[in-house]
């Protein structure tokens, strides 16, 4: 069933039949359901040779596609690299777009509408002109509609497969692309986002008024609110242990910030620390662990006591993304303390 089906959905893209296609590909899905993660990963790498032979229209919603099988287990690798290509393709051309709207029109872009037939050649009327031609003012306009179905199956291959994410084909084209409609686009932010997700990253980690210092390895962390909780669970337990005592977290916050679901009726996450780069500055829990400056080449956390109480929802930015923070090992006495008094003192930072 499923190869005929697959047969199918490549006589279609050859045939440019896009009615044809867009039939088959739920009848393609509905099929899957239930198969095991090799059958699904045969049917997603099938379907990664098809990005090649079809407009970017159909390969945003065949994106799609392939997320969902992504997201039921199949290996998400095959489809990364033309995934990529395709939101690249479309980003670079939204990115036109947004700059052409406003030379054209001296407005801010509009919000892209989808599915809207009468929208994008309306809209696209706006840019025709000495500049562009109709035909290509649709382009723009179709690659502006498109940019979040695009984005859609590479957040969630981002998110699943720590793999896929270290070794991103065409990650710094993406970035660039991203970056030249992100201002425009806020719909978008969550991509940017996964795109400074750190994995196998070696952190310094001391906690100031005991003088005891780690180092851990974290992996999958969406921002610092996760980073906090996690950092509470992985370093608590006993003095004797060269552990820290009184910090623990409840068990289900760990769960909820590594890859566990947020259990019904859980207590707000209370914060056990208040985290502070080698600098002195506040490391503000809305913020990335990217956003954490190095010293010596190593991102460093100081843990102070919380200057007031703080407390946020339990569970990930990303919940798909499995949220690690592993410890590697206690640093000697004499190590945390070269460590510490190489940072500076935190201080009271009220900047947001």
């Amino acid at each position: 069933m499923l190869d005929q089906l697959l047969d199918d959905l490549a006589q279609a893209a050859e045939d440019r039949d896009s009615a044809r296609f867009f039939d088959v590909m739920p009848r393609l899905f509905a099929a899957a359901e239930g198969a095991d993660r090799q059958t699904l990963s045969a049917v997603l790498a099938r379907l990664s040779g098809l990005f090649e032979r079809v407009p970017s229209g159909i390969g945003a919603r065949l994106g799609v596609l392939c997320g969902a099988l992504a997201e039921r287990g199949a290996d998400p690798a095959p489809a990364a690299e033309p995934l990529v290509n395709g939101l690249s393709d479309c980003l670079e051309l939204a990115g036109t777009f947004a700059a052409a709207w406003r030379t054209a029109t001296g407005e801010e872009p509009p919000e892209p509408v989808d599915d809207d037939y009468g929208w994008i050649p309306a809209t696209a009327e706006r840019l025709t002109g000495a500049a562009l031609t109709r035909e290509q003012a649709i382009v723009l306009t179709d690659a502006w509609t498109l940019a979040h179905l695009w984005a859609m199956p590479v957040m969630s291959i981002l998110q699943l497969s720590p793999q896929v994410r270290a070794a991103l084909p065409g990650r710094e084209r993406l970035i660039a692309a991203l970056g030249s409609v992100l201002d425009e686009r806020a719909d978008l932010e969550f991509l940017a986002g996964l795109l400074r997700v750190l994995d196998g990253e070696r952190l310094i980690v001391l906690h100031r008024e005991s003088g005891r210092g780690y180092e851990v390895l974290i992996s999958g962390i969406g921002d610092n609110f996760q980073l906090h909780t996690l950092l509470a669970g992985a370093l608590s337990g006993p003095a004797a242990d060269g552990l820290l005592e009184g910090v623990r977290p409840d068990p289900a916050w760990v769960r909820a910030a590594a890859d566990g679901p947020v259990e019904p009726g859980a207590e707000p996450v209370r914060g056990q620390f208040n985290l502070v780069d080698a600098n002195g500055k506040w490391i503000w829990n809305e913020g990335r662990p990217a956003d954490i400056p190095r010293l010596d080449g190593v991102r460093v956390v100081v843990l102070d006591p919380p200057p007031y109480a703080r407390t946020w929802s339990p569970g990930r930015m990303y919940p798909m993304m499995r949220g690690d923070v592993r410890l590697r090992r206690i640093l000697p006495q004499e190590e945390a303390a070269a460590w510490l008094a190489k940072v500076a003192r935190g201080g009271i930072d009220r900047s947001a």
